[in-house]
């Protein structure tokens, strides 16, 4: 018999194995060991539902699921991206001769530990044990996250790294990812160098990716990603941050081929479902994005993976389809998310959307252009977003495909273009919100050459000598349409010619200001992005970052 180990009788396990007799196997195993509480399922689809509500110190999972869409990689996947399994939880793969490889490739990056069958008690409880002390020993790493203190957790991760100190890989790819965090990119992409040159992982190759992307050479990023993609065909994540530079660059028609491969690969990812659905709404292929968002709302609504996005975008496709059942049905889903979630103003935001829909559809226009107005008066407010803006748009778009006449609409779409259109796949992807409306898409083009031209106009100032006057045009255009590119470029200017520019500091308070009350995301554009970037690991920051996605993100420790 296992000897029991005191420290494990407080613990609660999961075991997930769709066989019922290695599943009854494995219970006891823990069991003996002398874990307090064990659980257990036989569906990944359960799993993940419980993984998502009750919090678990070791879960042993199966990795091949027989006629099941989600093998157990997928599901460690999913939580993580998800940022749903806290730091001290031990995940262990089970795993057979045949799937080994790509296991142990992926314990390198997300996985705690493996166990390859035929397998013991005693091993299990080795395994068990090995991954208990990995996390006792990165602990004061995960302290530091959790109080908000990153580059101290970052210098930990790094003096682990130089000295090759016990569980240095692991730190060293914490580290580079808080590196990236704190806007390091330079720094990130030496230590995912460094671990490549060791050991050439496809994730350390990711990572370089992923630096370049975040350093602003997207060019350079894409050709390490076609690389490594070429040798790694089966690496989902590599699709993920490709999908994402492609975006980036405009290049919508490329990048939801890439997100459609990425689906492929990995079947019942939610996240994925929904990002490939969401590109696909925006190209204009409406039949594969119903198809995509239908069965990641079909498969995942009770989830904390599921964004309400797909739910307005599904709406709008219905509606505009002349399919009044499903747009019934996705419009209740909604109300039954705002009314779970309630206080939550981006839903709120997106079922004002639905009801003008509602109302459209029964003939009430008097109420459709009330609701309306409502809305567009919300274009400066604060957390007013990107989402927010393309949504609006979308919804404009096919109402001036109605009878409803609004005689405002086109300065709406002009007030929202001169705010969000920062970059040319910004410009790309509000355009192709308007539905081919040629009217809505001059504008918005119109807007974007406007936003470029005042800048052009500030750096002439820059040229001649006069920065002060660069950045006070800059502040002044910003001013006026809360326009997040020239604010940055505000900043730039007041950064490299601090010294010739007399009230640096106060027009340095103006612009971080205006930055952090109406632009807090910058000029990144997000497609449906919520929880760890792409190939990212998964860092719980909690305490320093609130996330505002269907609700409010559960309070667990790093991971």
């Amino acid at each position: 018999m296992t000897r029991a180990d005191p420290d494990l009788q407080t613990c609660r396990a999961l075991v997930i194995d769709g066989n019922v007799t290695s599943r009854s196997t494995l219970v006891g195993m823990l069991r003996e060991m002398g874990v307090g509480v064990v659980n257990q399922c036989g569906r990944t689809v359960d799993a993940r539902r419980l993984l998502e509500h009750r919090q678990y110190d070791v879960v042993v999972c199966e990795q091949y699921f027989d006629q099941q869409a989600m093998n157990g990689q997928e599901l460690l996947d999913e939580l993580r991206r998800a940022q749903l399994l806290p730091f001290s939880t031990v995940f262990v793969m089970v795993t057979g001769e045949a799937t080994y490889a790509k296991v142990a490739e992926a314990a390198e990056s997300a996985l705690d530990s493996y166990l390859l069958k035929p397998h013991n008690a005693e091993t299990l409880r080795e395994r068990v044990r090995q991954a208990r002390h990995r996390k006792r020993v990165l602990k004061p790493i995960f302290d530091a996250i959790e109080q908000g203190r990153l580059d101290e957790a970052a210098g930990h991760c790094m003096a682990r790294f130089d000295t090759r100190g016990e569980f240095w890989l692991y730190a060293a790819r914490i580290g580079a990812e808080l590196l990236l965090r704190l806007d390091r990119h330079d720094e990130a992409r030496a230590v995912f160098e460094a671990i490549r040159a060791t050991r050439a992982l496809p994730w350390a190759r990711l990572g370089i990716a992923r630096a370049e992307m975040e350093g602003g050479t997207p060019q350079q990023a894409r050709r390490t990603l076609e690389n490594l993609i070429s040798n790694n065909t089966g690496f989902a994540d590599a699709y993920d941050v490709m999908g994402r530079v492609q975006v980036e660059q405009g290049d919508l028609v490329e990048a939801l081929a890439t997100y459609r491969r990425a689906c492929e690969i990995t079947p019942a990812s939610i996240t994925r479902l929904q990002k490939f659905g969401t590109l696909g709404f925006y190209v204009g292929d409406w039949p594969e994005a119903m198809k995509a968002l239908e069965r990641a709302m079909v498969t995942g609504m009770s989830s904390k993976m599921f964004d309400a996005e797909s739910l307005l975008l599904l709406a709008l496709m219905r509606f505009d389809s002349s399919d009044p059942r499903a747009f019934q049905r996705v419009a209740g889903n909604l109300d039954h998310l705002v009314e779970k979630n309630p206080g939550s103003t981006r839903l709120d935001r997106m079922r004002d959307m639905v009801d003008v829909l509602r109302a459209l559809g029964e003939r009430r226009i008097a109420v459709v252009i009330e609701r309306i107005r409502d809305l567009a008066g919300g274009i400066r407010d604060e957390d007013f977003d990107f989402e927010a803006a393309s949504n609006l748009i979308a919804l404009l778009a096919l109402l001036g495909r109605t009878e409803v006449q609004l005689a405002q609409a086109e300065e709406w779409i002009r007030d929202i273009a001169l705010r969000f259109c920062v970059s040319k796949a910004a410009v790309d992807l509000l355009s192709a919100a308007t539905r081919s409306h040629e009217v809505y898409r001059g504008l918005i083009v119109g807007a974007y050459q406007s936003i470029s031209a005042a800048a052009e106009q500030a750096m002439n100032h820059s040229i001649k000598g006069a920065p002060d006057a660069a950045v006070r045009t800059l502040i002044g255009q910003a001013r006026k349409s809360l326009n997040a590119k020239l604010l940055e470029l505000a900043a730039k200017v007041l950064q490299r010619y601090e010294s010739r520019i007399e009230d640096h500091q106060a027009l340095r308070g103006q612009v971080d200001g205006m930055l952090k009350q109406h632009c807090a995301k910058g000029t990144r554009i997000n497609l449906n992005e919520n929880g760890r970037s792409p190939g990212g690991l998964a860092l719980r920051l909690d305490r320093v970052v609130k996330v505002d996605a269907i609700g409010t993100a559960p309070a667990l420790a790093a991971g």
